[in-house]
């Protein structure tokens, strides 16, 4: 070989050995700098996670499985009144109260069965303890990673103390509302009661001594035509007063009620509806289990005669059957009709004014009440009333 050619050969090889530098210096310099934008990049990540955290209104946890907190955020040490670092580090059981007597692991804390109705599985409800160890409720949410080879929990808690006293007002304005209804209702009677008897003794007795008085003047002697004519009118007047007035006090309170009980009462309740509105209407009851009290038996058929006036204006109906049963202390009271049935949307109207009495009347007397379609046509109610020191 010439030394021309060796030497051409030579700086070749030296081309090679630097370019070859030159490559693998620049690709070790972009893969630094990849690494170094794939560290800068998590390193951003984790400083937005956390700055979220830290921000975040909801109270965060992450505890490891032997319920000891590895992390909280400033909310959740504003929630439990207390710092950061007094909860970092600690046991759970500072902060949350167990449901069992040894808690171990942060589910023991978070029970199966301790969820929300209607919530996902990983909801729950449980009680905290603040640092001065007031009790408040909590709700929240639970999840569960394996980070290590440890099974981490990261626990979201929310303070529902301000919902449970609005809940706890309007339980009580409620059970208000329902005394106030059940002594109104009380009170209507009272005064339906106190009218009828004073129509009865008072206005019922004068009319029938008027016509007493008018019976004796046509037995008498020697009155001109015109004027028995003019007595005849007064008496035919005077017995559709008296009928009107016999009508208005049984509507106000039926007598039967008072002198016969509440079978006898349903009895003429059921006549007087097949007559003014030619619909059959079958009773199914025993005298013996209709023995109650006055209250109990105004209450049931004040029931009765509401869900019959239903019947009478909505149903288009041709029969009716009432049903009630005594049985282990229970009345079972069941009215049906072959009409049209009930609709959902017409049993939450407002104006349903009826049904809305119907149900007040059975709630006050602790019962339950049932109203939906019938099978296959019509309206069904089934009502349960206990009849517990209500018999007589």
């Amino acid at each position: 070989m010439t030394p021309q050619r060796r030497q051409r050969r030579s700086r070749a090889g030296a081309a090679v050995l630097v370019f070859g530098f030159i490559s693998g210096y620049c690709a070790g310099t972009t893969a630094a700098a990849m690494r170094r934008a794939r560290s800068v990049r998590r390193t951003v990540r984790e400083l937005d996670g956390r700055r979220i955290v830290h921000s975040a209104s909801d109270a965060i946890l992450s505890i490891d499985e032997h319920a000891f907190i590895l992390f909280a955020n400033p909310a959740a040490a504003h929630m439990f009144a207390t710092s950061v670092s007094a909860m970092q580090g600690g046991s759970l059981s500072r902060f949350i109260q167990s449901t069992g007597r040894e808690a171990r692991s942060p589910l023991d804390y978070f029970p199966a069965g301790a969820g929300r109705a209607g919530r996902r599985a990983t909801d729950y409800a449980v009680t905290g303890i603040r640092a001065n160890g007031q009790l408040f409720p909590i709700e929240g949410s639970i999840s569960r990673v394996e980070q290590d080879g440890q099974e981490i929990c990261t626990v979201i808690l929310r303070d529902v103390s301000e919902r449970h006293l609005v809940q706890q007002k309007l339980a009580r304005s409620h059970d208000q509302l329902r005394q106030l209804s059940s002594a109104l209702q009380t009170i209507r009677e009272e005064e339906r009661t106190h009218i009828a008897r004073e129509l009865h003794d008072d206005l019922g007795q004068l009319l029938a001594s008027l016509r007493m008085d008018l019976t004796l003047l046509q037995r008498s002697n020697g009155l001109p035509e015109p004027g028995r004519h003019l007595i005849e009118g007064m008496e035919s007047n005077l017995v559709t007063a008296i009928a009107s007035l016999r009508r208005i006090a049984t509507n106000l309170r039926p007598r039967a009620l008072d002198e016969g009980g509440l079978y006898f009462a349903l009895q003429g309740l059921r006549d007087e509806f097949v007559e003014r509105h030619n619909i059959a209407c079958i009773l199914m009851a025993d005298e013996n289990e209709l023995r109650l009290d006055d209250s109990a038996s105004t209450a049931i058929f004040r029931i009765v005669q509401e869900a019959l006036t239903n019947i009478a204006r909505h149903a288009d109906a041709t029969s009716v059957v009432l049903n009630l049963d005594r049985i282990d202390g229970e009345l079972l009271v069941t009215i049906r009709d072959d009409g049209r049935g009930i609709r959902a949307e017409d049993m939450e109207k407002a104006a349903s004014l009826g049904l809305v009495g119907m149900r007040e009347r059975v709630w006050a007397m602790d019962g339950e009440i049932s109203i939906s379609a019938d099978e296959p046509t019509g309206t069904r109610i089934d009502i349960v009333l206990p009849l517990a020191e209500r018999t007589i």
